[in-house]
């Protein structure tokens, strides 16, 4: 066998969000059809994340670094890889496919390059799936996307052959057992309740304070029981979603009972005292789902479209604080569970197959990889992708666009401190200044 099919894998993961972030390393190290060497790269913007959420994710690199759009093509084209993740946002994901068709243009001996989502795909399935399109493998987390991904892209004249069916790369953890004990007896912990909170949903004031009180209540109703309100960020961090109206805060106002906790940290490490996961429509859900821990998805604020609680219809698991509080526990679908990718009967540790074969097929093709030729082009969508491109300082061809921010040096020392100031000041508008302008305009 040759030292080349032994030697671990060059794997980069570029990604915009703490969340994209674990989503796409984990991914990585899930599909590589050996091991790995992971260098991360973090898009700089708005959600950028902190030490302190990439500790909390628990995700390990051989190198991390932050980068522009445009110091990310340049070490593309100057850096050997053989697999390429982008754990962006679907505009992100475009243009990086665009600026990296033009970086590789000589080059047969281009990585293989993946992309996909972070959890439900449960909004703008076509917009999202098209800026995603000309990756060799787009990612799909669940036998029901797979078909909903195939038919978007057969349905648009597009080749559907990059769509893969994965799972979740973030599941796991042992399964539920039920032992925790409700009366919570000497030497047992007690039963344990955890509100799985979300950044932007649902999105007003009195929608999430009306959570907050019910999730207090339920506290006050049960003494005996440890009610945890589960949060992803602390106030001025950004996650994949912008969180406006922090539950931290709105929680100062209240006089919270002995047996509420707000709690950070993994989500896996949370679930191992769960006996009761509710929550809106997190990801989350999935997660419990799959350790096989009672999961209710709320209902008191309608199943909407704008909530995601839609995407759980047929779940089993739709029920209200109401009947939370009455002693009611929804049993999920098993049928609607398997469709999801969830693998709660043990399927999980295959999941992944179809994807590391795929992969190492790529790998081993004659001759390299063809160019990257994603569906949109300035043919197909004169109007809209230039604007997406331009977002990341690129032209239509996939070029840097004049006076792209590092476009052809290393920023020195007083342009990292500006860059860091300025991300700041844009983080304290877009949380502190922005929803204030916006309530003023409601008056």
């Amino acid at each position: 066998m040759p030292a080349s099919a032994t030697k671990p894998l060059r794997v980069a993961v570029l990604a915009d969000s703490d969340t994209r972030w674990k989503w796409g390393a984990l991914t990585a190290d899930r599909v590589a059809p050996r091991e790995i060497r992971l260098d991360g790269f973090l898009l700089r913007g708005r959600a950028t994340p902190t030490a302190r959420q990439l500790g909390e994710v628990g995700v390990r690199a051989d190198s991390l670094r932050e980068v522009t759009a445009v110091e990310f093509l340049r070490a593309m084209r100057e850096e050997s890889y053989d697999v390429l993740v982008l754990a962006l946002v679907g505009g992100g994901v475009q243009a990086m496919l665009h600026g990296l068709k033009r970086v590789w243009e000589d080059r047969p001996d281009r990585p293989v390059v993946v992309t996909g989502y972070v959890g439900v795909v449960y909004e703008k399935l076509a917009d999202g799936l098209l800026l995603r399109h000309g990756a060799d493998l787009v990612l799909a987390n669940s036998r029901q996307d797979a078909e909903r991904f195939r038919a978007v892209y057969e349905g648009v004249g597009a080749d559907a052959g990059s769509v893969t069916e994965v799972a979740l790369p973030f599941l796991g953890g042992d399964a539920y057992t039920g032992e925790h004990d409700p009366s919570a007896k000497q030497g047992r912990r007690p039963y344990t309740v955890v509100f799985a909170a979300q950044p932007s949903v649902p999105d007003s004031r009195r929608d999430r304070t009306y959570l907050l009180n019910r999730l207090v209540e339920h506290a006050r109703r049960h003494p005996e029981r440890e009610v945890l309100l589960k949060l992803r960020s602390r106030p001025g961090e950004h996650t994949t979603h912008i969180e406006e109206l922090p539950y931290q805060k709105l929680a100062q106002r209240q006089d919270l009972p002995a047996n509420f906790s707000l709690v950070y940290g993994h989500m896996g490490e949370v679930l191992d005292r769960t006996d009761l996961l509710v929550t809106v429509s997190s990801t989350a859900a999935l997660e419990s789902l799959h350790r096989r821990i009672p999961t209710v998805i709320l209902t008191d604020l309608g199943i909407r479209e704008a909530l995601g609680n839609h995407h759980f219809v047929g779940s089993g698991c739709l029920a209200s604080w109401d009947q939370l509080d009455a002693g009611h526990r929804p049993g999920p679908d098993p049928e609607w569970v398997a469709r999801q990718g969830v693998a709660a009967e043990g399927s999980y540790a295959t999941a992944f197959d179809s994807a590391r074969e795929r992969i190492a097929a790529l790998l081993g093709r004659p001759g390299g990889l063809p160019p990257l030729t994603p569906y949109y082009t300035p043919v197909t969508a004169p109007g809209y992708l230039p604007g997406i491109l331009a977002r990341h300082h690129l032209g239509p061809d996939g070029s840097p666009l004049p006076g792209a921010p590092a476009a052809d040096r290393e920023p020195g020392p007083v342009r990292q401190i500006v860059r860091r100031a300025a991300r700041g000041a844009y983080r304290h508008g877009v949380q502190r200044v922005a929803p204030v302008i916006r309530r003023m305009g409601e008056l």
